[in-house]
């Protein structure tokens, strides 16, 4: 998952490219797809849907996959996005993606959380504005969540001023690290399904902005 200090920024997992821009746009297995999402997705014609949804509903299944691993670490969250689409409208993604990220079981769980802790990125908040004593007691804090939870700290920011996010970490931080293991596990997951939304969303804008 991606850059911990830009969870909130308009592109919140760094990349060099953007995994479904190029010569790689192939008609979605209809044979594939439920009969009441292809029902949906001739609801309108592609030519007619947003640039963004047209191009990630065509891409290539791979592409599509990996683009939505970039928003959420499970494989299976990405797998069931892409296997159900075309989808005839961006809320009607958001509903889905909100959909299976309240289906996450434990272990898929596990794995977003994993894909959070392994991406090389500075820990949230370590970039936003603030004195070195605060920067210092947020790291103490990230260093200790991760001693008692065994991953990252995640945090939906939206709309969140710079100014005011590293002080909105640190309490976030402080006031979790009281959680029980299991208390935690459910927020961090409705942290994640948020995060997974905005990241969706940025990407399905971001192929709209490359298209025109």
């Amino acid at each position: 998952m991606a850059n911990r200090t830009s969870l909130q920024a308009p592109s919140p997992r760094s990349t060099e490219e953007d995994p479904l821009t190029g010569d790689i746009p192939a008609q979605p297995n209809q044979d594939s797809m439920p009969p009441a999402t292809a029902a949906a997705g001739l609801a309108a014609p592609a030519s007619a849907l947003p640039a963004g949804l047209r191009r990630f509903n065509e891409a290539d299944f791979g592409a599509a996959e990996e683009a939505l691993l970039a928003c959420c670490g499970s494989r299976r969250w990405a797998l069931r996005l892409a296997v159900h689409r075309p989808y005839p409208t961006v809320s009607s993604l958001l509903a889905a993606a909100s959909e299976a990220s309240y289906d996450l079981s434990f272990t898929d769980l596990t794995e977003a959380l994993a894909d959070e802790s392994s991406m090389p990125q500075p820990l949230l908040g370590m970039r936003a504005p603030g004195s070195q004593a605060a920067h210092t007691a947020l790291q103490a804090a990230h260093a200790a969540y991760e001693a008692r939870f065994g991953h990252v700290f995640v945090v939906s920011l939206d709309d969140c001023p710079a100014e005011e996010m590293l002080d909105q970490v640190l309490v976030s931080l402080r006031a979790r690290l009281g959680n029980d293991p299991d208390e935690e596990r459910s927020t961090a997951a409705e942290e994640l399904r948020r995060i997974a939304l905005h990241r969706l969303e940025h990407l399905v804008a971001s192929h709209a902005s490359a298209a025109t």
